[in-house]
């Protein structure tokens, strides 16, 4: 994974994923909580900015374990 994702790149992983499949931003692995995230896209000085639409919960352990953030 690059350090600076791109929209391509981005596109490109979530193409293989179910489209029903919610999405959730994985946030901070030293308080790790799950936020839903917001329907606009900005683009702003050259770069796509996703806001986050508030926090869900914890993130999961078998998340965090996949991040390797436990």
């Amino acid at each position: 994974m690059p350090q600076y994702l791109t929209v391509d790149h981005l596109l490109r992983q979530l193409q293989e994923l179910d489209p029903n499949l919610p999405v959730r931003l994985a946030v901070n692995p030293d308080f790790p909580f799950a936020h839903f995230v917001g329907a606009e896209i900005v683009v702003h000085d050259g770069k796509a900015y996703i806001a986050d639409d508030g926090q869900e919960d914890y993130l999961l352990v078998g998340a965090r374990d996949a991040l390797t953030w436990a």
